[in-house]
């Protein structure tokens, strides 16, 4: 049920991870320090962890000092909005068995440069949300 205080309806964590896995880009929330930080991303929903392409710079490096992250997604569509938040631990994948497996998932860059490393991030926890859209109500 929607209202002030729950704006939206909660999805199933199955109907979440469809949205997960029909949209292809996203925000990955990092903090290191206590400053917070948010880099937007291409990535692939595989066997329910998310996976991305990256080079060394300031989102690997915060990725390696905290691995704790959050990730979110969100749509529009004529009447209706929603969002999924994504939170988990985040890992370089450094075997080779991985990394070739990986290679073989349609995950490219979308910019034109090469990315080597591969970062997969489990989940602890995924929520969605719906929301209906339209006018604000009258007041009483």
């Amino acid at each position: 049920m929607s209202n002030d205080e729950q704006p939206g309806e909660n999805m199933s964590v199955d109907d979440a991870w469809r949205f997960l896995e029909h949209t292809r880009f996203g925000r990955l929330a990092l903090s290191v320090s206590n400053e917070p930080d948010i880099f937007p991303i291409n990535y692939l929903a595989h066997d329910h962890k998310l996976l991305m392409r990256t080079n060394p710079g300031t989102k690997l490096a915060e990725l390696t000092i905290n691995d704790s992250v959050a990730f979110e997604i969100d749509g529009l569509a004529e009447d209706e909005a929603w969002s999924v938040v994504l939170k988990g631990k985040a890992r370089i994948l450094e075997s080779q068995t991985e990394i070739d497996a990986v290679s073989e998932l349609p995950l490219s860059p979308w910019l034109q440069t090469l990315k080597y490393t591969f970062v997969e991030i489990i989940p602890t926890s995924v929520r969605g949300l719906r929301f209906q859209l339209g006018t604000e109500p009258e007041r009483y």
